[in-house]
């Protein structure tokens, strides 16, 4: 540990897949994300979800309404897919830079996504003007058939729903978020060098697997969906986040639920790792020995996919580490438990 960096300079991160929920819960969680990311990609499963670009755009000013004084931090829209969903409007809330992407959640995949997509064939006009204007597509990657084992709905969508949408819209580019299993980080792979095609990766979905869950007990708090795979695939995941490959990226799919909602008789999907996410991947990237492969995960190549330039200015972590949050109040009367709540990490992000 004598030669490891004690200090490690990037360009500022960006999270390209992010929850912030609103009210309340959106002006206590905001700040955390914006002292860390120059930019996120915003989830709009919202209730109801922002499923047009006039209530993306409403969404928009109520992210900059509670951002911080001073904060350069920048939301980017997404549009939430539905069977019904106007691909005049998409079209008119990409090229007026109000949307960045569209969300596809399958119906009933994860919280709030009773309004997703039931069928691709409902959807294929909309996909096929996204094609047609390099509008990116953002994919929760399950089926959610009763048949399919919980554990086995990325790999049986990314077979039988993913892989036959890459081949009927060759030039639609498409984000698979939060991958969990080793044959997303294989997909990713054939399909990634032609530019169609990259996966976000949570800082979570690194650290757990699934016996986490069930570790001297329930674990509420590590529950999410897609849910956390074998030991395996965690490691399979590692080495696709700190590979240096660059259509893999930073997206913490960090989702907060009041801590009555997680612990409760039919507990909330979602992690919050908000609060310390780019230590947490510092600590990953550590661990495996790719400290020096940071800035291109969390820095360059989701910019690069999505056309952007990299953030200009630079944060500073430094060896010595920091704290976790036990808990983070949001309104007096409920909280929210962060990933790791309590624990020390090596890494802290320096003030500016």
């Amino acid at each position: 540990m004598t030669d490891a960096p004690q200090r490690l300079t990037i360009r500022r991160p960006d999270d390209w897949h992010l929850h912030i929920r609103s009210g309340a819960m959106l002006r206590a969680v905001l700040p955390l994300t914006a002292r860390q990311m120059g930019r996120a990609i915003i989830m709009p499963n919202l209730v109801p979800p922002a499923v047009t670009t006039t209530q993306a755009e409403a969404y928009r000013d109520e992210i900059l309404a509670a951002l911080p004084a001073g904060s350069r931090f920048q939301p980017l829209m997404t549009a939430y897919l539905t069977d019904g969903t106007d691909a005049d409007d998409l079209e008119r809330g990409f090229r007026s830079g109000v949307l960045t992407a569209v969300k596809l959640y399958p119906a009933h995949a994860t919280t709030n996504s009773a309004h997703g997509v039931t069928s691709i064939a409902h959807v294929v006009p909309v996909l096929e003007r996204m094609q047609a204007i390099g509008m990116p597509l953002l994919v929760h990657g399950e089926v959610t058939h009763a048949d399919v084992d919980i554990f086995d709905r990325e790999a049986v969508f990314l077979e039988t729903v993913l892989t036959p949408l890459l081949a009927r819209f060759p030039r639609l580019k498409i984000v698979l978020e939060h991958i969990t299993t080793a044959e997303g980080v294989d997909l990713v792979r054939r399909h990634g060098p032609s530019g169609r095609l990259a996966a976000t990766i949570t800082v979570h979905h690194l650290m757990i697997n699934r016996s986490s869950l069930f570790a001297g007990g329930i674990r509420p708090h590590l529950y999410c969906l897609p849910i956390a795979k074998r030991e395996s695939h965690r490691l399979a995941l590692r080495r696709a986040a700190t590979s240096g490959e660059p259509w893999f990226f930073l997206g913490t799919d960090s989702a907060p639920h009041p801590i009555g909602a997680k612990e409760s008789a039919c507990g909330c999907a979602g992690i919050f790792t908000a609060a310390t996410a780019i230590e947490l991947y510092a600590q990953v990237f550590d661990e495996e020995g790719a400290l020096d492969r940071l800035e291109a995960f969390a820095s360059l190549n989701g910019p690069a996919f999505y056309g952007l330039p990299p953030n200009a200015d630079s944060i500073i972590l430094e060896r010595g580490g920091c704290v976790v949050p036990d808990v983070l109040d949001v309104d007096g009367r409920n909280a929210v438990l962060p990933f790791r709540s309590g624990e020390r990490l090596d890494w802290r992000l320096l003030a500016e």
